[in-house]
């Protein structure tokens, strides 16, 4: 079992939003899951340019660090996403980032894994970016298991505190990997997802055919 972080401070090692997501992660390898973290600054992720290039073939006409971070990502069992709150948002490397995943939003690539966010702040936002960290992995198809928000203070140290609450969603990731985590109301936002992206997969599915018969395996298109 995979489970994969991704944090968009541009801080890298020296980040608070590093250093919780690295507990949760912690959390996760105590229950037996195999780990690893992405530092998004230390790749090279160009904007989105909006020329919808990808919905022809699914390739970005961009060459960076994106497509090795999506075979990642489709490689983990579940993902982690965190992010300080710049301006009452994600950080700007993390947004980019997001961006770049509208096709694997429209086509659900990721749909089936189990994710958590986290998020710090200095005082305010926290929680409001965890809910949009949430949405982002509902949007890919991902179930969130919850979230944590820390605000620092000041005080970097703040963080540690919330070392047994980062290592428990850990935890809780795995075993919804093991075990499933059955949850209506999510279930409803990713089926009402499906419903909205259906168009656009029956309308390109000369195009992508293994992305349309994905699809009619799964039961998304009959």
């Amino acid at each position: 079992m995979k489970i994969l972080a991704i944090h968009g401070s541009p801080r890298t090692i020296r980040s608070t939003t590093r250093k919780l997501a690295g507990f949760v992660l912690e959390g996760a390898a105590d229950a037996g899951a195999e780990i690893e973290m992405i530092d998004l600054a230390d790749h090279r992720i160009i904007p989105c340019s909006a020329c919808e290039a990808c919905s022809l073939n699914g390739i970005c006409v961009n060459d960076d660090d994106v497509p090795p971070l999506m075979a990642r990502m489709q490689a983990a069992d579940a993902i982690v996403f965190g992010s300080p709150v710049y301006i009452d948002n994600i950080s700007g490397q993390m947004k980019v980032f997001f961006d770049r995943l509208a096709d694997a939003i429209h086509y659900q690539q990721l749909a089936g894994k189990f994710g958590c966010a986290v998020a710090t702040t200095e005082e305010s936002g926290g929680d409001d970016v965890v809910v949009y960290l949430s949405h982002v992995l509902n949007y890919l198809g991902v179930v969130s298991v919850g979230g944590i928000s820390v605000a620092i203070g000041g005080k970097a140290e703040s963080v540690d505190a919330e070392e047994p609450a980062a290592r428990a969603l850990g935890k809780k990731l795995v075993d919804a990997v093991r075990d499933g985590y059955p949850d209506p109301v999510q279930e409803a936002v990713l089926a009402d997802n499906r419903a909205y992206f259906r168009s656009l997969v029956l309308e390109n599915r000369d195009l992508r055919t293994d992305e349309y018969e994905r699809w009619v395996k799964m039961g998304w298109i009959r």
